[in-house]
């Protein structure tokens, strides 16, 4: 499964089971610009893709009353397939990093445009970094651990912007070497 829609609608159902247009109301709130959704039919279709997966399943009884609405919530497995992703998530993480050094290798005759590349970059990670916190107004978590998880946010957030203008200065002071200026 490759959607990280699907992946962030199991976090929410293993969060707190619900019907899935709370679920569609809860992903907005969480996730709002950082994952955005072209309509409520995308969370829709991606529970159902979950239920096909054995990652989540109707709680038994709800679909009850004049307005049949199942609730959902994670199997054994989706927790277990869900813990799987978020750890897979660092791998990704590094391959981006190195698709974009790739990338940059085109410009391998070009030490201006490296530098040019690197400023905008600079730019854009200082303007990322000072920005708004990760995700949209719903918290991670209520509580102590929700302070807590705010708080790892922000400091993943600092460090890595901190990694990426010191890694720029590196970059910086080695295209000065090789160019002599």
């Amino acid at each position: 499964m490759r959607s990280p829609v699907n992946w962030a609608l199991l976090g929410l159902v293993i969060e707190r089971p619900s019907y899935a247009y709370d679920l569609a109301q809860r992903f907005e709130r969480r996730y709002g610009p950082a994952l955005p959704v072209s309509n409520i039919g995308h969370i829709y279709t991606a529970l159902g893709a979950l239920s096909d997966r054995k990652l989540v399943e109707e709680i038994p009884g709800t679909r009850e009353g004049r307005q049949p609405k199942p609730r959902y919530r994670a199997t054994e497995l989706g927790r277990g397939e869900y813990e799987s992703w978020l750890v897979s998530q660092v791998g990704e993480e590094r391959r981006r990093q190195q698709v974009f050094m790739l990338a940059l290798a085109a410009y391998s005759k070009d030490p201006d445009a490296v530098e040019k590349v690197m400023s905008r970059c600079e730019q854009a990670w200082l303007q990322e970094g000072m920005g708004t916190p990760i995700g949209g107004e719903e918290p991670c978590a209520s509580g102590l651990l929700g302070d807590l998880l705010k708080r790892m946010v922000n400091e993943e957030n600092r460090l890595a912007v901190g990694s990426k203008l010191a890694w720029i200065e590196y970059v910086r002071g080695e295209i000065a070497k090789l160019t002599g200026k």
